[in-house]
């Protein structure tokens, strides 16, 4: 019998490999980073053939660090970035471009156009999404206006489109499938029906020809061909948030959890069906396991965490490693004052303002890099903060606990603010890495390596807990600052 299950982690700096056990526990992980494109302000891009490759490379590292064979693994699972767009010619399998990254904003002009009169919601009642940069569909339809011939090629069919765990699931099989939470994240895929809308094709201008098959998040798709894994089915696909929320054992109503990565995500499970936001949240399919109905969810998306870190270390220089923030942020008892707000791409939940952009507010002769780096951790807290708001006011449940994982949860500096400032317990798994966790249950429980949901949820188990400490007049006095440092973000683009 295999003894383990592998989950294969396609993210926006770099793709895993991790191995787990039954219990949940990480047996053996490798991970390579691949290059950031950035071709013109705005623009940002990843080289999916470079990805494919790294993928390959990971799992050929996991296996071979841990000594083990394709028979000792029983499935894999794929989580990624979402709503990073690739398309590729079918017959040569090579990409006909740079993947345009969930981050890059080059499609904003469309965006508005696309809008109307109705403006960002016109297609929200249908697809649960604002009109918004951020999305997969409007992204495939640059692509296809910019580059020559494409579309005629893509309504042939010989042009195909893929989120990342298409790319993925399509190189290592000869499958072109998808599963419902990376199709919920096109704007093309209608949440009541789980399946492509004509109407919404129609609108955006994407051909249905080139889009995979929309199937569940835990089921087995087909067995892999490539020589690293040959014969292991491919059992799982879930976005890295769902993923996350799935790892998490996120699966009654009201139960949710903030991944801290490249962005910060929050995401509720609301259940059976889907709930509406007023409050410039999204409303997104949770996952969905083999033909049992789809579970859905509200979510909270922050386009800037861990790669404002990045940014200060790579931008600034201020750092040599990320890690390296933490102790010169804890060097100084606060931001003195000063507040970075990072819209680097426009401002997402619950803003959803493409006008915006980046801006450190309240500087003095007294601030100095570790008042910066300070600030630069506290913002990824306070988004949290907004998102959890809006949350609480479209759910009317308020946060009691958040679950948090993510590699930004190491950060006790930030995870001790994060608390003070929502005035509730965060709690950080055992296992943080929950993302691949996530994917590796969903094809786990689809080959049967474990029996129900009831036995992943007995595999979470609390690694450690911060509570707030902060008083209500500094919490409430920080948050009215960001604010209005949010404000001074705006209307900076004007075309």
């Amino acid at each position: 019998m295999s003894r383990y299950v592998a989950a294969i982690d396609q993210g926006t700096t770099s793709s895993r490999c991790i191995i787990f056990d039954e219990t949940g526990s990480i047996v053996v992980s490798d991970a390579k980073e691949h290059r950031q494109i950035f071709p013109r302000p705005g623009w940002v891009e990843h080289d999916a053939a470079e990805i494919w490759t790294n993928v390959q490379q990971v799992v050929l590292g996991a296996l071979s660090k841990a000594r083990l064979k394709a028979s000792d693994i029983a499935a894999v699972g794929v989580t990624n970035q979402r709503e990073t767009t690739v398309l590729w010619d079918r017959r040569t399998g090579a990409p006909i471009a740079n993947a345009i990254v969930w981050q890059d904003t080059r499609t904003d002009r469309l965006v508005k156009d696309l809008g109307g009169d109705a403006g960002q919601d016109r297609f929200r009642d249908k697809t649960g999404l604002p009109l918004a940069t951020y999305f997969s569909g409007p992204k495939i339809r640059w692509l296809l206006d910019n580059i020559p011939g494409a579309r005629a090629a893509a309504e042939a069919g010989d042009i195909l489109f893929g989120t990342m765990d298409s790319w993925i699931i399509w190189n290592a099989t000869g499958r072109h499938v998808t599963d419902v939470t990376n199709a919920s994240r096109t704007q093309l895929m209608s949440l009541a029906t789980l399946d492509w809308d004509e109407a919404l094709l129609d609108a955006i201008g994407v051909p249905r020809a080139m889009l995979p098959e929309i199937r569940s998040s835990s089921e087995v798709y087909a067995p892999s061909k490539g020589v690293l894994l040959t014969g292991v089915p491919i059992a799982g696909a879930l976005g890295d948030q769902q993923a996350a929320l799935f790892g998490q054992a996120c699966f009654e109503p009201g139960e949710g959890k903030c991944t801290y990565g490249t962005g910060a995500f929050l995401l509720l499970n609301t259940g059976e069906a889907p709930v509406p936001s007023k409050q410039g949240l999204l409303t997104t399919v949770g996952y969905r396991i083999g033909d049992a109905p789809a579970v859905y969810a509200l979510e909270g998306s922050i386009a800037v965490a861990g790669s404002l870190v990045q940014w200060v270390r790579d931008n600034l220089g201020l750092i040599a490693a990320a890690k390296d923030i933490e102790a010169l942020a804890a060097s100084v008892e606060d931001s003195g004052g000063c507040v970075f707000v990072p819209a680097f791409a426009g401002l997402f939940a619950p803003h959803w303002r493409s006008d915006a952009r980046g801006v450190i507010a309240g500087l003095t002769g007294y601030v100095t890099k570790a008042h910066i780096a300070r600030a630069a951790l506290e913002s990824t807290a306070w988004q949290v903060r907004e998102v959890a708001d809006a949350m609480a006011a479209d759910s009317g449940v308020s946060l009691k606990t958040l679950k948090a994982d993510g590699g930004m949860t190491a950060n006790e500096l930030l995870m001790q603010f994060q608390a003070d400032v929502l005035d509730a317990p965060v709690v950080r798994p055992a296992v943080a890495e929950t993302t691949c966790l996530g994917a590796a249950y969903a094809a786990g429980l689809a080959v049967g390596y474990w029996p129900d949901t009831d036995a992943l949820k007995a595999n979470w188990k609390a690694a450690k807990t911060w509570t707030p400490s902060m008083s209500e007049d500094a919490r409430a006095s920080g948050y009215r600052r960001w604010r209005k440092a949010v404000e001074r973000t705006l209307y900076w683009v004007e075309d």
